[in-house]
């Protein structure tokens, strides 16, 4: 028992109007952890039987671990396969990180497809998901279309799970926008990130852990990208190389938009009027269920719109202003990327406003910054795997030293 994981489904509990489907996971120690997903119990035919979301929803804690995965129930073996992938490239991107594991089902049996190739997608409320909704909606992907009829947003990830009233809110105003698309829209809530590891490996298992509990009424489950292909950020935790890995044959998970850059999703949906008024980017402000119009990801999502002429949409109360650009501090390369493009994209229009040289002194400033500390790190770990090999040459040595005495 001290060397796996093992995995048990409980059975559904209809409570308070809701139904939660739960597993319970003994890690080492026989210490008890539990994994669960709560919809609303209109829903409650659309959860899938099998432990295949469970296994989706473990997968980085057995294998930052190094622990065997045992599920007392049914997988998917199509899932099996796809898994056995998706770890070796987590290991190549992270092998100090993780290790290769196996997983191993009582049962393993494929689930039977849902009778229609209906499609679900997370939904925010922020620019990608919107953006998927939208270009599947109206039919603007081509032969990548997909039969979108709900949207699934989630309480647990950006909303805290004790925020219920700021979740009922944020989700009113989801539902309001998906609706003026003809799709549903399910609210559910789940622990994903409470019991989870690091949040920028695991969101994309989270997200389609989620997906795949809803199997029982869709084909498909689509997850909005955050990178375009020119720029992917790997490893992360949801990308294009990875996400549909978390398929089985009966439930197919689709990263879709990557092909796209964020200014040009927001030109997309610019005629989607619900959006300007109703879009959800912010997550570090202090009401979750708003933008607060002043953190890094409202900042750049202001000067997105700005750079294409589109003004301030309605969903951000205030403006940004020139010293709020200025203050932005201890950005990562992505974060800069997006910046880097949205100047970019000034120049190119010839926009000589003070905005544009503000954003060009912080994106300079913040890059000095970063590759310094990108320079400190690389000397850091040049250091510490010289003296990793100074120490097993030395141990070599003694050991021969040792065999000849």
């Amino acid at each position: 028992m001290t060397s796996k994981i093992h995995l048990w489904m409980e059975n559904r509990v209809d409570k308070d109007g809701f139904t939660v489907a739960r597993a319970t996971i003994e890690k080492r120690n026989q210490e008890r952890i539990f994994l669960w997903y709560k919809v609303p119990v209109e829903y409650r035919h659309l959860l899938t039987k099998s432990c295949d979301p469970f296994v989706v929803g473990t997968i980085f804690s057995a294998m930052g671990e190094s622990l065997d995965l045992i599920v007392h129930g049914e997988v998917s073996p199509s899932l099996l396969r796809n898994m056995d992938e998706f770890q070796e490239a987590w290991m190549c991107w992270l092998p100090h990180r993780y290790s290769k594991i196996e997983i191993t089902a009582d049962v393993e049996k494929e689930q039977a497809k849902a009778n229609s190739d209906a499609a679900i997608v997370t939904f925010s409320g922020g620019v990608d998901s919107c953006f998927t909704a939208w270009r599947h909606k109206k039919g603007a992907c081509g032969r990548l279309k997909q039969d979108l009829q709900t949207g699934l947003m989630i309480q647990g990830f950006d909303i805290p799970l004790d925020q219920d009233d700021v979740f009922k809110r944020a989700a009113n105003k989801s539902k309001t926008l998906l609706n003026s698309l003809d799709i549903e829209m399910i609210p559910m809530a789940t622990n994903f990130k409470e019991i989870g590891r690091l949040w920028t490996d695991t969101h994309g298992a989270g997200i389609a852990s989620c997906l795949m509990m809803l199997q029982g009424g869709f084909s498909k489950g689509l997850i909005g990208s955050s990178a375009p292909y020119n720029r992917l950020h790997v490893p992360f935790g949801s990308n294009p190389v990875t996400d549909h890995l978390f398929s089985s044959d009966s439930f197919r998970i689709l990263h879709d938009g990557a092909a796209y850059i964020r200014r040009e999703k927001i030109r997309e949906i610019s005629e989607w009027q619900e959006a300007w008024k109703l879009l959800r980017v912010c997550y570090e402000g202090t009401e979750h269920d708003r933008n607060c119009g002043r953190c890094e990801k409202c900042i750049r999502t202001i000067l997105s719109f700005r750079v294409m002429g589109f003004g301030l949409p309605e969903c951000f109360e205030q403006d940004v202003k020139d010293d709020q650009i200025l203050t932005l501090n201890r950005l990562q390369d992505n974060i800069l990327y997006y910046l880097e493009e949205i100047l970019c994209q000034a120049r190119k229009l010839s926009i000589a406003e003070s905005w544009v040289n503000a954003l060009n002194k912080c994106v300079k400033r913040n890059r000095r910054a970063l590759n310094i500390e990108q320079r400190f790190i690389h000397r850091i770990r040049k250091k510490v795997a010289f003296r990793t090999r100074l120490r097993k040459l030395m141990k070599g040595r003694h050991n021969k030293q040792t065999q000849l005495i």
